[in-house]
């Protein structure tokens, strides 16, 4: 076998539709372009949006919001799901297991919603400062990693 001779299955394939090329084909006369038009003519070519002159949509309503590109990478993890853990050292890895955060997460950030009765040791974690509060008031720490 060579790869010049390579063929796809007969019946596999259909030809291409030529348009304009006669009023038995289906495609005759105007070739699908309709009447008249910019869109009819040779060369009549526009860009992605434009109404003919008009203010295009895109510039007529107004600029709103801002999305962060690296949101996929920063989680916010509420101190109950912590105090939830079996474990009593925490880091990303462990949060990565438990399913707290995605596996794309970097980095992530403890955050003051629920209560913690046990002592853990956050290594690697941000937090708030009403989270670090009620983490070192039930006996925990944060160690910067």
């Amino acid at each position: 076998m060579k790869l010049n001779t390579i063929k796809p299955a007969t019946g596999s394939t259909h030809s291409s539709k030529r348009p304009g090329r006669g009023i038995g084909s289906g495609l005759g006369k105007t070739g699908g372009r309709g009447h008249k038009g910019q869109k009819s003519r040779a060369g009549g070519f526009h860009k992605v949006g434009f109404e003919g002159g008009q203010m295009p949509l895109a510039r007529r309503l107004p600029k709103r919001g801002f999305v962060s590109l690296d949101r996929a990478f920063k989680a916010e993890v509420r101190l109950s799901d912590i105090n939830a853990l079996p474990v009593d050292t925490v880091d990303m890895l462990v949060l990565k297991q438990a399913g707290l955060v995605s596996q794309l997460t970097r980095s992530a950030k403890i955050i003051l919603a629920g209560d913690i009765e046990k002592a853990v040791k956050l290594v690697g974690l941000a937090a708030t400062k009403g989270a670090r509060a009620a983490i070192e008031a039930a006996g925990g720490s944060l160690v910067e990693a």
